[in-house]
């Protein structure tokens, strides 16, 4: 059978970019079956490598494949994060390049904050942003009461990781997986997967860019926040003013409303110390209101849900105080 081939340079090395960490047998059965599809091998193809390697994915079961849904437009300020992944963003287009350059594909970021204010968001936005896959490990998915499985999953997972490269791998709240690292209560188990998972940064073979979000710094061991494992760690603070009029005009557009029909200013004034997730649930809340109520959405409803809710800021005001000050000399502002 003849294949016509529509590749141009950029777009073959995309192509043997994302057929990395496969065996020569599995890539020879990919390109045959997208051959056999149409005839031709064309950029779209890039597209379909990435669904078969998905299956992989779900095959292994250790990982789970998420659907990049949502942009960096989708979520308000973090301008120095987005700016930073911007300036990544060519090497991943041309990894070639990059290396003709004498640059690397980049390790990871460290995603630190209060709670709700798009840590995880902003892990879903990376892989749109580069047009690679996203994958999340679910680290006490990892656990397993028989000796030696935990330790066998954890591997298992990385090696699907790299097979699955160049690719995303977004670790939510990290600390709950690493947080009993030196402690024996779990048998040395956590502390084992740990010094691993440390060695696996160092010595990663496939191009896996890592988000790890963490909500309690004090929870992770200070070996894990040494310069180098990440390229860098940022510190994602409460919405200010201008920030949180953005989160509700992203919110209420999302929903089909108008935020002009809205006071904005009014609702933003109210929502000092709410967080992004807090400003979207009263948006939620007052729309199940109003619905119930066979009315539309206005300030008024969403002026009652705000004055219903105590935000994260008051209940932990002390813990994100001590959190800020630890971020303050030791992170870069997300901001």
């Amino acid at each position: 059978m003849k294949a016509e081939v529509k590749l141009s340079v950029e777009d073959t090395n995309r192509l043997l970019s994302n057929l990395k960490g496969l065996t020569l047998t599995e890539a020879e059965k990919i390109i045959t079956r997208l051959i056999i599809e149409d005839g031709a091998l064309d950029a779209r193809d890039i597209g379909r490598v990435i669904d078969a390697k998905r299956e992989i994915v779900e095959r292994e079961g250790v990982l789970e494949y998420y659907p990049a849904e949502e942009g960096m437009s989708d979520i308000a300020d973090l301008s120095t994060l987005k700016s930073w992944l911007s300036r990544r963003k060519e090497i991943i287009v041309d990894p070639e390049k990059a290396s003709r350059f004498g640059l690397s594909f980049p390790k990871g970021v460290l995603l630190l904050g209060v709670p709700g204010c798009g840590k995880s968001m902003a892990a879903k936005a990376v892989a749109k942003e580069w047009g690679l896959p996203l994958l999340k490990m679910d680290p006490s998915g990892l656990y397993n009461k028989y000796i030696g499985e935990s330790e066998k999953n954890f591997r298992r997972a990385m090696d699907t990781a790299e097979k699955m490269s160049p690719v995303v791998l977004w670790i939510d709240e990290i600390e709950k997986a690493f947080s009993a690292a030196g402690g024996a209560e779990d048998g040395g188990v956590s502390a084992r997967i740990f010094g691993t998972f440390l060695s696996w940064l160092q010595e990663r073979n496939g191009d896996v860019f890592i988000v790890a979000t963490a909500n309690d710094v004090e929870k992770l061991p200070p070996e894990f926040l040494r310069k180098g494992r990440f390229d860098e760690i940022f510190f994602i603070d409460l919405p200010d003013e201008e920030t949180r009029k953005s989160i509700f005009e992203i919110h209420l557009r999302k929903r089909g409303k108008d935020p002009s029909r809205f006071d904005l200013q009014s609702l933003v004034h109210m929502t000092e110390g709410f967080s992004g997730a807090e400003i979207e649930q009263v948006i939620v809340s007052g729309l199940y209101t109003s619905y119930s109520a066979k009315k539309e959405l206005d300030t008024d409803t969403l002026t009652r849900e705000i004055s219903a809710t105590r935000p994260l800021s008051e209940i932990m005001a002390e813990k994100i105080s001590r959190l800020r000050e630890w971020a303050a000399e030791r992170t870069v502002s997300a901001h």
